[in-house]
């Protein structure tokens, strides 16, 4: 897959995101760091769940203010499975200042541990997609944690899902409280266009094949078709295309209720975009552990 952490900047916000975190566990004093000391140890990454492994540069960054050296044994996407009577994989090995790894240790977990879960999420939902033989696009959404989204946003790159716009600036999306706030679809492609500008996309909310049809002839972009039950999807989303075919460029995107459970009775080649938050709200996450090797002959790891 493409080296996405490359997406991250060399010097950018994530990594004032990350000493905030590191700072948020740490707001005065590290009594533990106080009673471990500065002597050199090592440890190990474990990875007791299977899945993708994800947010490694997020972690990476953790380490690296912390002072530590890192061995990864897995690369970012990677999906990780246990051997057989196996109950977890040495995902990477770490050494240095044992109060250091210490003051890693929860930040970096927490972090893998919720970036593998939504890319595991959206690789499984990718996957169930492309069992089909539906081609188009599988994507989240902008329902974020705040302080979490950059997260969870390339999480789902790394699982293999669309994005979909990262905030309020990236995308225009009109949905029903423009629309009952300007009084028609029309007025509200129009005002946008007029403000965003040829380079941007303007996707509108329909709640019917009525709305779709305004919203296409007044110039929108991508057209959402919100929460339609999975045969009313179908029936409206050929009958729009059927209609507009050869008179207006547009794509068009379903959203509202989709998930692993029911994607099979959604997916429909008519439709150009699937967009849910189930694969980044509400998910599991992988269960991570980091422990400090113990001395040769001090008796098993737990």
């Amino acid at each position: 897959m493409p080296c996405l952490p490359y997406l991250l900047p060399v010097n950018g916000a994530w990594k004032q995101d990350v000493t905030n975190w590191i700072q948020e566990d740490i707001p005065s004093f590290d009594y533990g760091g106080f009673v471990v000391g500065s002597d050199i140890k090592s440890a190990t990454l474990w990875m007791k769940e299977d899945g993708v492994l994800s947010g490694v540069p997020f972690a990476q960054e953790v380490f690296d203010q912390c002072k530590l050296t890192v061995g990864w044994h897995y690369k970012e996407g990677d999906f990780v499975t246990r051997e057989e009577g196996e109950s977890k994989v040495m995902v990477a090995e770490i050494s240095g200042e044992a109060r250091n790894i210490l003051v890693a240790e929860r930040t970096a977990l927490n972090l893998l541990s919720r970036s593998s879960g939504i890319a595991t999420a959206s690789r499984k939902l990718v996957e169930a997609a492309r069992e089909t033989g539906y081609k188009g696009i599988i994507a989240g959404t902008r329902k974020t944690t705040p302080g979490l989204r950059r997260l969870e946003k390339y999480s789902m790159l790394v699982g293999g899902c669309d994005m979909h716009r990262y905030d309020l600036s990236s995308m225009v999306m009109l949905k029903d409280n423009h629309i009952w706030s300007t009084g028609s679809i029309t007025y509200a492609v129009k005002e946008a266009r007029s403000v965003c500008g040829f380079s941007m996309k303007i996707e509108v909310e329909c709640q019917s094949e009525k709305e779709a049809d305004e919203a296409i002839a007044a110039g929108a972009d991508v057209i959402m078709l919100d929460n339609f039950t999975g045969s009313e999807l179908q029936i409206a989303a050929m009958s729009i295309k059927e209609r507009w075919q050869g008179k207006k460029q547009f794509l068009l995107e379903c959203s509202g209720g989709l998930k692993l459970s029911n994607i099979h009775g959604y997916l429909c080649d008519y439709i150009d975009i699937y967009s849910t938050s189930s694969i980044h709200q509400g998910t599991d996450v992988v269960d991570f552990s980091l422990k400090i090797d113990a001395p040769s002959g001090s008796g098993p790891d737990n």
